[in-house]
């Protein structure tokens, strides 16, 4: 219960704070419109506006549980073309309904919040009569307090402003917050906006990654395979030749032959392996992790919970990400114990990859965990990386796999 007060005190003095600076910031608005009127002198104040608005709104929109997402017309270089689309966007104006609101909302949140004062003092009246001097006039919100009588007569008062206190708060976070969300959230049109943007983006992802891997493939081919089956071919013919004239020769060829073919067959099956491992299509998700939690230098933890085979591009991309995770946590974590969590949670496939490793993982700064965010992009998957210096580092991912 104190925890809940606490919370509801902290939430309702925040919202107050924000209606105090609504209602400075909120009479700057039509002043700096009025004055854009005249040779554009109220530009920057009105672009000052519109970005503190702005900040308060993202505040606002973090505080919400879900978060609510934003939806601002990107900003394109040059002053003129900032100012343009700032005052064309209709977040921009949305952001300004929701500053008016703010207002009478902070002004509520306040009152509410003084509840507690008002209720402890009308319960203890009695308490405060007793010390105060008797020649003292006071009186308890409008009722003059001058004698026992009146003392306690205003304690039900207390009780109902405590009740009120305690209470109140769920319907004001309730009523504000459907506020906010109709107010603060992307509109349907702004949100199909910036899905298609969203699609554009990880298509072409797609599309690069793609002929990343089809040239990776065509280099592995080509400096790896198709040279060692070359010069089996060279060998076999010389061995050929030399087999009349000089059998042991033609022996050594023919070993080096066998040699160089056992060699390409590896490397071929390595190839096969980073496109799509056999283990996957034969064992699934759960026995390819675990052939790769026995393959690492590291221990590995492995916790899969999966009642479903999944689609073989959803189980590739998972795969492919805690291996990737695997081996950066191998190679620069100097960690002594990783831990692999995979879980079908209500359609979401959701990965956990934690090393107690020394941390500092940059998501910005490693092709390894650039690569699993274009891995999952396709997907509309998301990768969180969390990684203070010092340890431990956790990777979390999360993709779509409904059946």
């Amino acid at each position: 219960m104190g925890r809940r007060v606490g919370r509801d005190l902290r939430e309702l003095l925040i919202s107050g704070g924000m209606g105090l600076a609504a209602s400075l910031l909120l009479p700057l608005t039509p002043v700096a419109l009025v004055l854009c009127l005249v040779g554009g002198l109220g530009l920057p104040v009105l672009v000052e506006v519109v970005g503190v608005t702005r900040r308060m709104a993202g505040a606002r929109r973090r505080r919400s549980t879900p978060a609510i997402a934003s939806a601002y017309a990107p900003l394109p270089a040059g002053v003129l073309g900032r100012v343009r689309t700032i005052l064309t966007d209709p977040a921009t104006w949305r952001d300004l309904a929701w500053l008016a609101v703010q207002v009478p909302a902070g002004i509520l949140a306040i009152v509410l919040a003084g509840l507690w004062l008002t209720g402890a003092q009308g319960i203890l009246m009695p308490l405060i009569y007793a010390l105060v001097p008797r020649d003292t006039r006071f009186d308890y919100q409008g009722i003059p307090i001058t004698d026992w009588k009146t003392a306690f007569l205003v304690i039900p008062i207390g009780v109902l402003a405590v009740l009120a206190a305690y209470w109140g708060p769920r319907a004001y976070f309730a009523g504000e917050g459907r506020l906010a969300r109709r107010l603060l959230a992307p509109t349907t049109a702004a949100r199909l906006a910036a899905q298609v943007e969203h699609l554009a983006q990880t298509r072409a992802a797609a599309v690069d990654a793609s002929a990343v891997e089809l040239r990776r493939i065509e280099r592995d081919l080509h400096d790896g395979a198709q040279a060692r089956l070359v010069a089996l071919t060279m060998n076999l013919g010389m061995a050929q030749d030399m087999f009349d004239t000089d059998p042991d020769a033609a022996k050594a060829l023919l070993a080096d032959a066998r040699a160089g073919a056992r060699q390409a067959t590896s490397e071929l099956r390595d190839l096969v392996r980073g496109i799509h491992p056999p283990l996957l299509a034969d064992r699934g998700l759960p026995g390819a992790l675990q052939a790769l939690a026995l393959a690492s230098s590291i221990p590995v933890d492995l916790d899969v919970r999966l009642d479903r085979r999944l689609a073989a591009p959803v189980e590739s991309a998972a795969y492919f990400t805690v291996a990737e995770a695997l081996a950066n946590a191998i190679k620069h974590s100097g960690a002594s114990r990783i831990a692999v969590s995979v879980v079908d949670d209500e359609g979401s496939l959701r990965l956990r990859v934690h090393d107690d490793g020394s941390g500092g993982a940059d998501p910005a700064g490693g092709t390894g965990l650039r690569g699993i965010q274009r891995r999952l992009a396709p997907f509309d998957g998301t990768v969180r990386v969390t990684s203070p210096a010092g340890g431990p580092t956790l990777v979390e991912a999360e993709l779509p796999c409904a059946s």
